[in-house]
Parts: C-alpha cells; sequence; structure tokens
C-alpha cells in the first residue's frame, strides 16, 4: 500500500451489516432445487433512505472516494455536494456548523445521518487537526468565534461582526486556523466575494494543497474556485460523480455561453422584449 500523509486518503460505507441504508438492487433468486419444497421468498430490500436515493451519495456508498491534496465537488443544486462535504467533515471530527474538531457552537441539527454510514482512512502519521467553513453557516461561526475571543487573551481575531462577509472571511483565511497541517473543508466558499476575493482564495487553497501533511475538499459552484490548479474536479449529477476536467464541466460552459451572448439565457427567464 502507498504511504500517504494526507488526513483522508479514502472515504468507504461502513461495513453493510451495520449500515441502516439499502444501496443497489437485491441479488437475483437462485433457481429452486430439487428436494423439499423451497421456503416462502424473503420481503422485498428496504427503499433506499435519504441521502441515499442522491445519485452522488449512492455511488458514494457503493463504490467509496479517493481523496487527493485538493478534490473539488462541483454540480447543481441538489446534487449531493453539501451533503457529501458535510458527512465527511464531521466524520472526521470536526463541528458539523463549521469550525474545528474542538468548536463546541451549535444552532440546529439538519445535518443528515451520512456521516454515520461513512468509515475514513486516514494517512499513516497525518495531522489530526481540520477546520470546516460552510456559507450556510457563516453567521453562526463568527459569532461563536467572537464569543470566544472575548474569553481570552491570546485572541489575535478581529471583531468579526464589524467586518464585511468577505473581509471577515479573508481574516479567517489568513488566521493560524488555516496556517498549519491539516484537513480543510469548504462548502460553497465563494458565497459573498468578489471576483477578487474568490482569487485570493483560489491562492490559498492551492498554497494549503502544496503541503505535504495538509488537505484541501471543497464545494463550489463557481468556476473560478474550480480552476485551482492540479485539483481533482469531480462533477456530480443525476449520473453520480465522474472525473472531469475544467474545460468539460457544465458550470464552465454555461458561463462561457452566458457571457458571450446573455440574451440566449435570460429570453427563457425574463419577460422582455429582446
Amino acid at each position: 500500500m502507498e504511504f500517504s500523509a494526507l488526513p483522508v486518503r479514502r472515504v468507504d460505507a461502513v461495513l453493510p451489516t451495520e449500515a441502516p441504508y439499502a444501496v443497489g438492487s437485491p441479488e437475483p433468486a437462485a433457481a429452486p432445487a430439487a428436494g423439499p419444497p423451497a421456503p416462502p421468498p424473503a420481503a422485498p430490500a428496504a427503499a433506499p433512505a435519504w441521502p441515499a436515493t442522491i445519485p452522488a451519495v449512492a455511488q458514494l456508498l457503493r463504490e467509496g472516494l479517493e481523496l487527493t491534496d485538493c478534490t473539488i465537488l462541483v454540480g447543481p443544486n441538489g446534487s449531493g455536494k453539501s451533503t457529501i462535504i458535510e458527512a465527511v467533515a464531521t466524520a472526521y471530527g470536526l463541528n458539523p456548523e463549521g469550525g474545528s474538531t474542538g468548536a463546541q457552537h451549535r444552532t440546529q441539527a439538519s445535518e443528515s445521518p451520512l456521516h454515520e454510514w461513512l468509515r475514513l482512512t486516514r494517512g499513516a502519521g497525518s495531522s489530526k487537526w481540520g477546520y470546516f467553513v460552510r456559507a450556510e453557516t457563516m453567521h453562526g461561526l463568527f459569532t461563536y468565534l467572537s464569543a470566544t475571543r472575548s474569553e481570552s487573551r491570546w485572541s489575535r481575531d478581529p471583531e468579526f461582526h464589524a467586518l464585511s462577509h468577505g473581509e471577515s472571511f479573508v481574516a479567517l483565511l489568513g488566521s493560524s486556523r488555516f496556517g498549519k497541517d491539516g484537513f480543510f473543508v469548504m462548502d460553497e466558499p465563494e458565497a459573498g466575494l468578489s471576483f477578487e476575493a474568490q482569487l485570493h482564495l483560489v491562492a490559498e487553497l492551492a498554497d494549503m494543497a502544496r503541503r505535504p501533511r495538509a488537505q484541501v475538499l471543497v464545494a463550489t459552484h463557481s468556476p473560478v474556485i474550480a480552476a485551482i490548479p492540479n485539483a481533482r474536479l469531480l462533477e456530480l449529477g443525476p449520473h453520480g460523480i465522474r472525473e472531469t476536467r475544467w474545460t468539460e464541466l457544465e458550470v464552465v460552459d454555461h458561463y462561457r455561453r452566458f457571457l458571450a451572448e446573455p440574451r440566449r439565457y435570460l429570453r427563457h427567464v425574463v419577460d422582455y422584449p429582446f
């Protein structure tokens, strides 16, 4: 087995006998053998439980997923990006609402049970540190960090709520939390960021991924974030999960077409005499 110091080398489902989900089709029944009457057929397999009904999640549970030093999930709303990102982060021990393994803040439990169905294979001697940032819970995370900042004389954090969303995110990214080895997970980090700020984020994530004992996992809708050099791109959709190149991403194609001729798209959604 190849040596790896990455925090998470692979994601797999727990053993089928331990899992409360059902994925795939039941095995075909064997032909009846001569002799005593066969017992009555077994009850049909239970229907898959959500989120195993999402094609990308079902494929993850069937086949597992290898993670590289930088893995990016891209796909439309409802394709399972955030569900998978959240589950991997939580299975690693990170707070599902954002933060590190030691973060204690909590508003409302809304995460899926997928993290309970996953087993992570960690690299030998890898860092146990990590940090999770997700767009939908950033306000709560900044509130938590501001509260802990006031309780610690050693904190160098700014007052995040006194900054804009983009400024707060850049300040968080520039803190010591992201300057060490570990597993850095981000769910749609481009939300609220300008084009220039997204380029800054690309540079920071690329730098993290170059560290031998650091690893980046990102879910995004942004073709800018998806352009991180040497990242493994996985496109999610009705087909499940497939590896692809940046130039072949559906979102890249849509942005190119829209910027070239906005009216081709707007005429379908705006009642305006073009």
